[in-house]
């Protein structure tokens, strides 16, 4: 059967409950995920004095192929694109700025050092989103930014952060669709502390000294990201999850869970709907930690799926900014984002043909027996089917055919460079 006809034969499936399968594909397309641009180029940057991979983050493979500069990753990123349905965001770190060989330390850049990636944006019809890079740097060496003692040098990443609150500012301005800056820092103890507090109360003063510099919220939305650990601090992480969202709550900042940076049975899936009840937005960065945080590419798994369920049966579509953050440098890179964001829509769509107020009310009755029946037995309900044709209609590849367009880059693109 072709694609139309396997799709209309599951659809009378899943319209017996209920659900307008149409209605479902047409608000599924207007959901944006924030590709992160360093699955790329493996968290390295573009700067001209570029500094070794540090902060608690390591990439691990040699893929060949790897971008070496702007003009590459752009292209990588457009290639991923091709091959995702709908209409997305490219989020961006710091250390991507093109300075056009100058030395700009990163409390110097401004928002011309990123004109040529928000004319890229536009003539591709995406959103940018943004991160202070608070790694990978001299004065960050010794694991502690935000929260380092010596002044002089919380003053410097105080800059860094306000001049890239100030770049996201302008990439809303520009684009007409508010930019996500999302804080995170490496800050911590290896071994245990002897003091928890002083550090965080140093945090504390830096974060209220960045956001008393006004930027306007119609351009701009700040979160911060707690880290349960990190390598180099395994002991004590300054910034944890009730730190930040402390700040958040009582700022009106937006708090972005991470799903790596928690202890290995606790996830994020379970958080969205309490902070919803006390945010108005969440955010959110997408990965897999196979041990702890590992960082690997997004697969369909049981997390994601229900990460995808919380947001569509709190109706929170337009509340949570969806994110990913993963890096697999042993495989080829645009595969890695593809196959990443693809699943992250999967999740959605899977959660949009489910017929969650009818689940609901089972639970509300204490029907408890059939709940449990049904949400099995919709696991194996034809959702591939309605997701080809999402795929067919969006003019991308369906099914696993569009790995046949990535080894064909890979064997004109990638395999020719250094």
């Amino acid at each position: 059967m072709t694609v139309k006809e396997n799709f209309e034969n599951a659809k009378q499936q899943y319209e017996k409950w209920g659900i307008n399968v149409e209605d479902v594909l047409k608000k599924l397309k207007n959901v944006p995920i924030s590709i992160h641009c360093w699955q790329g180029d493996d968290i390295g940057g573009f700067e001209v004095n570029q500094q070794e991979l540090s902060g608690g983050i390591d990439v691990t493979g040699n893929y060949p192929g790897k971008a070496t500069n702007p003009k590459e990753l752009r292209s990588d990123l457009e290639k991923a694109l091709s091959l995702i349905p709908g209409k997305h965001r490219v989020n961006l770190h710091a250390i991507y700025a093109e300075t056009e060989g100058e030395v700009v330390d990163r409390d110097a850049i401004k928002p011309q050092h990123f004109e040529n990636w928000v004319n890229w944006a536009k003539k591709n019809g995406l959103g940018l989103d943004f991160n202070p890079t608070l790694f990978s740097h001299p004065k960050a060496d010794d694991g502690l930014t935000l929260a380092h003692p010596n002044k002089e040098i919380r003053d410097f990443w105080i800059r860094h952060t306000v001049a890239s609150r100030k770049i996201a500012e302008y990439f809303g301005k520009e684009l007409g669709t508010s930019t996500l800056t999302n804080i995170w820092i490496p800050d911590g103890y290896k071994d245990i502390p002897s003091d928890r507090l002083t550090p965080r109360k140093r945090l504390k003063e830096s974060l209220d000294e960045i956001f008393s510099v006004e930027i306007d919220e119609k351009y701009n939305v700040d979160a911060v990201e707690s880290k349960l650990f990190g390598i180099g601090s395994e002991a004590y992480v300054v910034g944890s999850h009730e730190f930040y969202m402390g700040y958040a709550l009582k700022n009106n900042k937006l708090l972005l869970l991470d799903s790596g940076h928690y202890h290995p049975t606790e996830v994020i899936s379970n958080k969205i709907s309490s902070m919803l009840l006390y945010s108005d937005e969440l955010a959110l960065h997408v990965s897999r930690p196979v041990r702890w945080d590992s960082d690997h590419v997004v697969i369909l798994d049981d997390e994601l799926r229900e990460i995808g369920l919380e947001i569509v049966r709190n109706d929170a579509l337009d509340k949570v900014r969806i994110g990913l953050d993963f890096f697999d440098a042993s495989i080829n890179r645009i595969a890695a984002w593809t196959i990443g964001t693809r699943n992250m829509i999967k999740a959605l769509l899977y959660a949009m043909l489910t017929p969650n107020d009818y689940l609901k009310q089972l639970q509300e009755d204490g029907n408890f027996t059939e709940r449990l029946a049904l949400m099995e037995e919709l696991k194996t309900y034809p959702f591939g089917a309605i997701w080809d044709y999402y795929c067919e209609q969006m003019g991308v590849p369906v099914g696993e055919s569009w790995l046949d367009e990535v080894k064909s880059y890979e064997e004109t693109v990638l395999s020719k460079r250094n």
